[in-house]
């Protein structure tokens, strides 16, 4: 990376590494909130399933 980043800047071209440099983290920050979302519906879908058994537990009690 540090090879990459001399030759952009011998060329003058930091707007490209500023784009992507933004582009790299924008793609990471997604790719972690689109596992945190996963992990919560799986989370969410736990207490939902627990829920209904406690549910059918005092159903067939009554």
């Amino acid at each position: 990376m540090e090879d990459v980043t001399r030759t952009v800047i011998a060329r003058g071209d930091l707007a490209h590494l500023a784009l992507f440099l933004w582009a790299s983290g924008a793609s990471g920050l997604l790719a972690w909130t689109l596992r945190e979302l996963a992990s919560s519906n799986r989370r969410f879908n736990d207490f939902v399933q627990e829920i209904a058994r406690l549910n059918r537990h005092f159903n067939d009690r009554a």
